[in-house]
């Protein structure tokens, strides 16, 4: 071969490499880097955004002092509360809904367990038994973890809560989840205006506003029946917000939790609960319901009031799900009825 033509060769063999790299190499670079330093600026802004929501409570949290940047064995009392603009933003508002999620790293697995609002549970604060809901009204998120410790006997952990506008403004920012509706039916928005939603029974492609209508509506069931929803709305956002589509969204998702949740979870801790979540498909999530029935009490007015009278061997199946799922031993957490009754008992026989 002439040094020509071997020169000539050498040549078009370096354009070639020198195409590849403009072509297909450089954008993968250019993506990669692109993608970087998007994640920084996510991670700035949601250590920012999430610092402000940061609302550690006056409690024992040395169970889970070391687990900041582990998941481990640990268990988060989701609150709804029952408030938005329109309502003031109340701070002695009720819990419109209750879930408990408790984790378990080495199953990787997750048990979410709704609580219906209007359950006839003892309230440590107030002394006697009220529903659930009005544990929020009368001590926030403390009184409410209070409340929820002693009827379930284990310990919850952390706490997020969060209102309407976070719940819809999430939902929209995702670009919308797809859910199941279970039957035809209208609802008021979250302005309290009467039927201005309307929701087709069957699998929907719902915004914020009407993922809220979903979520909050119990005209043609029961608390059980709405509390089912709002676990399968809860899974539709995570497997959303998980997806690979929903990556160049996540600063609107930041905006729209920071300015509308509470919890006592450290960034890192935060961190270490997305991590866990996104780490692979095969994370298990189980739902799990507390059975019961109607219950209906007169008040000092004579006025019959609704209550949700939860069955007590099935209570008992749930806190040894619980307890198992969380590897717990025998010990009791929080204050129940019997604790406050052993009590009064003992101050009467002194």
């Amino acid at each position: 071969m002439s040094k020509s033509r071997q020169y000539i060769r050498q040549n078009k063999s370096k354009l070639r490499r020198r195409r590849v790299f403009t072509w297909i190499l450089l954008p993968i670079l250019l993506l990669g880097f692109g993608l970087t330093s998007y994640g920084i600026f996510l991670y700035n802004k949601a250590e920012s955004v999430m610092g402000d929501s940061y609302k550690p409570l006056d409690r024992d949290t040395s169970r889970v002092a070391a687990a900041d940047t582990k998941v481990e064995n640990t268990s988060i009392l989701i609150i709804g509360v029952d408030d938005s603009a329109t309502r003031g933003f109340n701070n002695s508002s009720r819990s419109d809904a209750l879930m408990v999620a408790t984790f378990n790293e080495k199953a990787n697995s997750i048990k979410l367990l709704s609580i219906p609002r209007d359950s006839y549970v003892y309230v440590p604060k107030l002394g006697y038994k009220d529903k659930i809901t009005h544990a929020h009204a009368h001590g926030g998120p403390a009184t409410t973890i209070e409340t929820v410790e002693g009827l379930l006997d284990i310990p919850i952990d952390f706490y997020v809560k969060v209102n309407f506008n976070a719940f819809i403004d999430i939902v929209d920012a995702l670009g919308g989840i797809e859910v199941e509706v279970p039957y035809t039916f209208s609802e008021q928005n979250s302005k309290d205006e009467a039927n201005a939603i309307t929701l087709e029974e069957g699998l929907q492609q719902l915004d914020g506003e009407e993922a809220l209508a979903l979520a909050r509506t119990r005209k043609l069931d029961s608390d059980i029946e709405r509390g089912k929803r709002q676990q399968e709305i809860l899974k539709s956002i995570i497997s959303k917000s998980i997806s690979a589509s929903s990556f160049t969204k996540y600063a609107n998702v930041i905006e729209a939790v920071g300015a509308n949740m509470e919890t006592d979870l450290s960034f890192n801790q935060m961190k270490s609960f997305f991590n866990y979540a996104t780490a692979g498909t095969s994370l298990d999530i189980e739902n799990l319901n507390l059975k019961g029935q109607d219950l209906w009490i007169p008040n000092s007015k004579g006025n019959r009031i609704y209550y949700y009278e939860i069955d007590e061997p099935n209570l008992i199946e749930i806190k040894s799900t619980l307890k198992a799922h969380l590897e717990l031993g025998t010990s009791s957490y929080g204050q129940n009825e019997d604790d406050h009754d052993e009590i009064i008992e003992q101050a009467h026989g002194q």
